[in-house]
């Protein structure tokens, strides 16, 4: 049974599922979907095509479906999708999405945004993502699986970070971010591999060492960035961690990629 205070507001069109329970003074928009089981605490603003999945819970003072915080924004409606048991807390912000065919900002499932987070328009989150306290995101924004994003860090817009990646607090990111990747709070460029994360996700010891060679001969290898990355596909065309990361690089277009420093890519060949 949903539990409704008589003080929210919730405009007709509005579709709430079974056991919804909304709080005081929140305000939901004719267009929302509220999946089974959401919680919408007191003082939320969800407006737009906002999709919220089920078993997800909205702190005090979320604003989700907000426009676009950009000066090329010409009213165009767009849309937020947000995953099943989800945790969105205090003051989060997420903007609608506003170009391409669905115009459409996605967090996927069991994402985790602390108090103060902030998605601008079209990023697209996917599942198990935590993001500490006051972490941003430029527009169109791509996040990864099982992606860390430290607290007070902040992503330049169209940066993507590949999957089980980490981000230090306080990390200013330009370029994109390797897949089990680990950028550390006061460094400079990549600083190696996530390995706590892989060994908390159950990555064996050969799987590891693999992804610990090929990032030596991605990085630190003679040639070219684009010479490297051809050898270290050959090299580990049988290995499916390896060649996910030698995927992400192929498919960056015209990206630069935040690289380790003193790298071989570091000067001349950050673009190959």
């Amino acid at each position: 049974m949903s539990n409704i205070h008589p003080t929210a507001v919730i405009e007709d069109g509005a579709r709430l599922g079974a056991d919804v329970r909304v709080g005081a003074f929140s305000m939901i928009g004719r267009d929302v979907v509220l999946g089974d089981g959401a919680v919408v605490h007191n003082h939320v603003s969800i407006t737009a095509r906002t999709t919220v999945g089920e078993g997800t819970t909205i702190h005090p003072f979320a604003s989700i479906g907000g426009n676009p915080q950009s000066v090329h924004y010409k009213g165009e409606p767009g849309l937020v999708t947000i995953g099943k048991n989800c945790v969105i807390r205090e003051n989060v912000t997420i903007s609608i999405g506003s170009v391409g065919e669905r115009r459409e900002t996605k967090i996927g499932d069991r994402c985790f945004l602390m108090t103060g987070v902030h998605i601008a328009h079209d990023c697209s989150l996917g599942n198990d993502v935590i993001m500490a306290n006051c972490a941003t995101l430029g527009g169109h924004v791509e996040i990864g699986n099982n992606v860390f994003l430290g607290g007070l860090c902040a992503l330049h817009q169209f940066v993507r970070v590949g999957d089980q990646a980490i981000i230090g607090g306080l990390c200013p990111i330009w370029h994109d971010v390797i897949p089990f990747g680990a950028v550390r709070e006061g460094a400079e460029g990549l600083g190696g591999l996530n390995i706590i994360g892989l060994k908390r996700r159950g990555f064996d010891r050969p799987a590891i060492q693999r992804l610990r060679a090929a990032y030596r001969d991605l990085f630190y290898g003679p040639g070219q960035l684009a010479e490297r990355i051809e050898t270290v596909a050959g090299r580990y065309a049988d290995d499916a961690n390896v060649m996910h990361v030698v995927n992400f690089i192929h498919n960056r277009g015209k990206r630069r990629l935040t690289v380790p420093r003193g790298a071989a890519t570091e000067h001349h060949d950050a673009d190959a």
